[in-house]
């Protein structure tokens, strides 16, 4: 179960001190990683639009603080690896820093990846692309040994905290339930990251990581090797062979940028699918054009910087109707720094919900 109870004050202090030395960290590789990168022009009207540095440290502040705020309720435990180890990440670092020529060549080009040839017939045209022109794109191991400390960088350490906001609703689905006899499926795992946190507070849920590239797959499985109860599935969600109704809980964090537009309303209606009636989708993905003003023209500018073809029209995507469409409801929409985090359910069935509400009548109820 997730943790239940206050910190101490040791604990408490020890979460400030890691979380400000990462912030530090990952901050300071950001501002080197932009010393050897040439800048990208910008439009006029976006250059005078964008939010100072200083308005997105204050912003990743009080992430952290709604973050320990979370572990503090009891909403989940703090972070299983909130000590780091200093040589993973100079490790990490010299890894980064080495492939960044490679990254910053296809910034200059827009060099993309296409497999050719038998292996290509694996993956989607729309999947053999170079995001974020990392090396490979998710197609080798060396991309999928990167990818969790790039994602840092371009966050200035924040992306877990983002990450971990999945875990509040989380938290209040299971509260009432048997975890042993609930399923969650985690779609577009990646390298598991998100996994960690889920199964470091119930290590007791059975969970499905599903991604389409068998590289991060495999990264998953090294990241998950301390838990069991863990099942690895590869495919694309919305073309993947799943049991229908076969999970009470889906997590779907950071896919549906890269995705092309029309692929939303098929992924959308492939998740519903997977879900049991009353079943919760905790969907965690950019902020969307509108959800916070003052960082649109930050949104607008990331597609350029950054390798990612479908980021445009998720911009602009009305992602409620599609899950409505679907046949979800959206129960809640909270934004979390530079992340928007959507809370919905599968409706029970009408006559399943009357039952449930005459069931919770007594004598004397008004």
């Amino acid at each position: 179960m997730a943790a239940t109870g206050s910190l101490t004050a040791i604990e408490r202090t020890a979460y400030r001190l890691a979380q400000n030395l990462r912030l530090g960290w990952f901050s300071a590789q950001y501002a080197l990683s932009r010393r050897f990168t040439e800048k990208i022009p910008l439009p006029e009207h976006l250059k005078g639009a964008m939010p100072s540095a200083r308005a997105l440290n204050a912003d990743r502040q009080q992430l952290m603080a709604r973050d320990l705020e979370n572990i503090e309720a009891g909403y989940y435990r703090l972070p299983h690896d909130l000590i780091e180890n200093p040589a993973a990440a100079l490790r990490q670092s010299l890894a980064y820093f080495t492939d960044l020529p490679n990254v910053n060549r296809r910034r200059r080009g827009d060099e993309d990846v296409r497999l050719a040839g038998d292996e290509a017939e694996r993956f989607p045209d729309y999947y053999r692309r170079a995001f974020h022109h990392q090396s490979d794109g998710y197609l080798s191991e060396s991309s999928a040994r990167l990818y969790d400390y790039q994602v840092e960088i371009l966050f200035g350490g924040a992306a877990d905290a983002m990450r971990r906001q999945a875990l509040v609703p989380i938290h209040h689905f299971l509260r009432e339930r048997r975890i042993a006899d609930c399923r969650l499926v985690d779609i577009a795992c990646g390298t598991g990251r998100f996994l960690t946190f889920v199964k470091d507070n119930y290590p007791r849920l059975p969970v499905t990581a599903l991604d389409i590239s068998p590289y991060y797959l495999a990264e998953a499985q090294r990241n998950l090797a301390p838990w069991s109860r863990v099942a690895f599935v590869e495919g694309a969600i919305e073309s993947v062979d799943l049991p229908r109704a076969s999970s009470d809980i889906a997590t779907c964090i950071y896919l549906f940028h890269e995705l092309p537009a029309e692929l939303h309303r098929e992924a959308a209606a492939a998740i519903a699918r997977l879900l049991r009636p009353g079943g919760l989708l905790v969907f965690v993905d950019s902020l969307q054009l509108g959800d916070r003003p003052d960082y649109d023209a930050l949104l607008e500018s990331f597609p350029l910087a950054f390798h990612e073809p479908y980021y445009a029209d998720y911009l602009r995507q009305d992602l409620g109707r599609v899950f409505v469409d679907a046949g979800l409801s959206v129960e809640r929409i909270d934004l979390a720094y530079l992340s928007r985090v959507m809370v919905l359910r599968k409706p029970l069935p009408a006559t399943a919900t009357r039952r449930a509400g005459t069931s919770r009548r007594s004598p004397g109820t008004r």
